[in-house]
């Protein structure tokens, strides 16, 4: 009788740490607010500030043609200017997403004078679910960090939020 009360309880601990070991992708954070966002292309460095305080730093890939400022739809460039957190994505095809409000006035005019869309669909992300990533610099034009870090990053950064990406 006690080996199979034994048995019992060693396969509810089991599934017990099964379960409780999941983690959820959806973090919390308690700290001070993200002010703005500061991404240096060149450096592949983005940077949450508090003010003039900067609570966390990231490294990062960018699209496949990283040197310059976006143009237009296709371009393979990360637009540079200074853009809001505008939108969520929980369901994003890179873990989690964070949209930028790329295209502004000036990035449409632009294009727009080229003849040409302006493109859209600028995001901090994670890492694709469906494919593996080659190397650095392999988005369309988006931000992108660790799956790790998006976590933290959706957690910590708020829609409203001013990003500064630059060359």
């Amino acid at each position: 009788m006690k080996r199979r009360t034994f048995g019992v309880l060693l396969a509810s601990a089991a599934a017990v740490s099964v379960t409780g070991c999941s983690q959820s992708k959806f973090r919390t954070y308690r700290g001070p607010d993200v002010t703005s966002i500061v991404a240096n292309k060149g450096a592949r460095k983005m940077y949450l500030l508090h003010g003039q305080r900067t609570l966390k730093e990231y490294s990062f890939d960018l699209g496949f043609a990283p040197v310059g400022d976006k143009k237009v739809e296709g371009d393979g460039k990360t637009p540079e200017g200074t853009y809001i957190i505008d939108r969520r994505n929980p369901n994003s095809r890179f873990h989690l997403s964070l949209g930028v409000s790329y295209p502004n006035a000036e990035d449409i005019a632009e294009a727009a004078a080229l003849g040409k869309p302006p493109g859209g669909d600028i995001f901090i992300h994670g890492q694709p679910n469906a494919f593996k990533a080659k190397g650095p610099d392999w988005t369309w034009g988006c931000i992108a960090v660790t799956n790790r870090e998006i976590e933290d990053i959706y957690a910590m950064v708020r829609n409203g939020t001013v990003i500064s990406i630059r060359a």
